[in-house]
């Protein structure tokens, strides 16, 4: 049996962020994931002007596909409303790569079936034993299984789920569109171009609310690409379904020495169902309590997606006014 000092579980945002602060500090660092890096990883790959803070990242220096949206055009209805702003795109299948890789820690291909605790510390699969666990593995974590499950049961009410597609398509129309509450939908749709030729295209809802008034995700998916033929003409899609579970009373984020972060354990915005930015942040806060003693607590790290958005367009209007500024004394 092996040991380690930490054990990560899950690759993802939570998991890579955690694991690049722990490694930085000198820690010994062990991440297990069940796929090979990189994954497809279905997802509008929307990241904020704060997740992009929080990683220390050069969008300039970013190796892969990103895009940065100065306005995103938002559908309510007969209503088009562009909002200036500045958010991000990118494609799950490189960003999660390059932050693992990134991180610098030790990855093994590795599908974790069972935890128990041991002492102060875990034994996972008889194969591993750590002192400090972080349970990164998403909605289906092997961790929130085994340690969290009976103290965070999951709320039905809160369980989104989605129909997407990421395609090669040599888009036209640049700009970001979300469609809200569309043909009586409890959520919203997406056209989310990027970079080199992608397109994603998707639609979430609250899983019970579309059953409470009979409708079907199915039905919500063809009502998109309908409206999707003047955005997209030509584009053929085989979308893909998932579920994971909005913001809600987790009162368990710690157990001894494990922890859960991320979609593990239920982050995502209440709003638009965000989940890059929650999970980067627990990671970070798993990885500080390990490192400080830190309290570790998730109650304020999801926020709003329509305040990040809000903020953003306060700095652009900010940083507009500052440029005009500079140009008017230099013109003076």
């Amino acid at each position: 049996m092996r040991s380690v000092e930490i054990v990560i579980v899950g690759g993802g945002p939570a998991g890579s962020s955690a694991a690049l602060r722990l490694r930085r500090a000198g820690r010994e660092v062990l991440l297990l994931d069940r796929e090979r890096f990189p994954r497809l990883k279905l997802c509008a790959g929307w990241i904020t002007p704060e997740v992009v803070s929080e990683l220390g990242m050069d969008v300039r220096a970013y190796p892969h596909s990103l895009i940065t949206y100065p306005r995103l055009r938002m559908h309510f209805g007969r209503w088009n409303v562009p909002v200036p702003c500045v958010q991000h795109s990118i494609r799950r299948v490189e960003f999660d790569a390059w932050l693992l890789e990134r991180s610098g820690v030790e990855v093994l291909e590795h599908n974790v079936r069972h935890v128990e605790p041991d002492g102060e510390g875990f034994r996972i699969d008889g194969a591993f034993r750590c002192r400090y666990l972080i349970g990164a593995g998403g909605t289906r974590c092997p961790v929130y299984r085994e340690l969290f499950r009976e103290a965070n049961p999951r709320a039905s009410e809160l369980q989104l789920v989605t129909l997407e597609h990421e395609i090669r398509y040599d888009w036209a129309e640049r700009d970001c569109h979300l469609w809200f509450f569309g043909h009586g939908l409890p959520g919203y749709s997406w056209y989310v171009p990027k970079e080199r030729g992608w397109l994603n295209v998707g639609v979430g809802g609250i899983a019970a609310r579309m059953k409470n008034s009979g409708h079907d995700i199915r039905g919500h998916w063809e009502f998109l690409t309908a409206t999707l033929a003047g955005l997209a003409p030509g584009a053929q899609y085989d979308p893909t379904g998932y579920s994971y579970f909005l913001r809600g009373n987790v009162e368990t984020v710690r157990r001894g020495n494990a922890f859960i972060t991320g979609d593990a354990a239920g982050l995502a915005t209440r709003d638009l169902g965000e989940g890059i930015g929650p999970a980067i942040r627990s990671g970070l806060r798993a990885a500080a309590s390990i490192l400080e003693g830190a309290p570790y607590r998730l109650d304020d790290v999801t926020g709003s997606s329509l305040g990040s958005i809000a903020r953003s367009m306060f700095h652009r209007s900010a940083r507009a006014g500052a440029l005009a500024g500079l140009r008017g004394h230099a013109a003076g």
